[in-house]
């Protein structure tokens, strides 16, 4: 009997910075994420027959699902040292999970499409050299609606959440922070907004009662400093769909450090 995966929210950094140096700070600013990254496999108990990937780098009019079976990697990300264009990750997708999604989807009422060329992003093939570095469990990638309605995408999640009994673990990949403005700049002053921003987010996601957190993560703009520490909230987003397919599970933090000077968090759904 396959067994429940959790569904899951993840930092996945900034471009391509667990294979280079930090582009300021210490040596090891993205050595404790990379371990978590790295050790998150062993948490999950069994390994999943597939990976169900929403990034904050793909937004489209309608959820949209990579279908192809071979997809390629989408370097986008800029500026960065030339071999972090070389990196590989040749993980099969799956046009049959693809399905799957697009079938309960529309179960739920949302019309999707799917994109049979469009290969993996950086917030879908970065984190996954880590979790998964031997590249053999097929993934697809599902993008965000554009609209970024929190609503509509715990919505999604939850249309998603038979998956978990499946053998699918579904991921949001995005950042708990993220301004890069206050990220990349030498003023410390964002440091204590983005501390409460992320003391407020973990106490929504804790929430015990399902209804109660996912009605705390739709209204987020109310929370404390919510637009300083996301001036637009594509890599938020992905963080409802997790809390949307925990279901009536109740979420935890999984991770937290301070990066620059910003707390960061992951969390994790049954």
């Amino acid at each position: 009997m396959t067994k429940r995966l959790p569904s899951l929210f993840v930092p996945h950094g900034g471009g391509p910075c667990f294979f280079m140096e930090p582009v300021r700070g210490p040596k090891d600013t993205w050595d404790r994420l990379a371990a978590y990254l790295r050790g998150l496999s062993g948490t999950l108990g069994e390994t999943p027959k597939a990976i169900l990937v929403i990034s904050g780098h793909w937004e489209t009019e309608k959820p949209t699902v990579n279908a192809g079976a071979h997809p390629p990697l989408l370097f986008d990300y800029y500026n960065f040292p030339e071999h972090t264009y070389r990196l590989t990750y040749p993980a099969p997708g799956s046009p049959e999970l693809a399905h799957r999604v697009r079938g309960l989807l529309a179960a739920a009422g949302f019309e999707s499409e799917e994109d049979d060329a469009r290969g993996f992003d950086h917030g879908v093939f970065i984190p996954f050299l880590l979790i998964y570095p031997r590249a053999q469990i097929p993934i697809v990638q599902l993008s965000l609606q554009q609209d970024l309605d929190p609503e509509i995408h715990l919505a999604i999640g939850r249309a998603l959440a038979p998956l978990r009994d499946e053998g699918v673990l579904i991921v949001g990949s995005g950042m708990s922070f993220h301004n890069l403005r206050a990220f990349l700049g030498e003023d410390s002053s964002a440091d204590e907004g983005a501390r409460r921003f992320d003391d407020w987010l973990t106490g929504a996601v804790a929430m015990p009662d399902a209804a109660a957190r996912d009605k705390a993560l739709a209204n987020w703009e109310q929370a404390p400093f919510a637009r300083l520490c996301h001036p637009r909230e594509e890599h938020l987003i992905p963080l409802m769909v997790a809390a949307g397919a925990g279901g009536g599970d109740q979420g935890r933090r999984t991770f937290n450090d301070r990066i620059w000077g910003k707390a960061l968090s992951a969390y994790q759904f049954g």
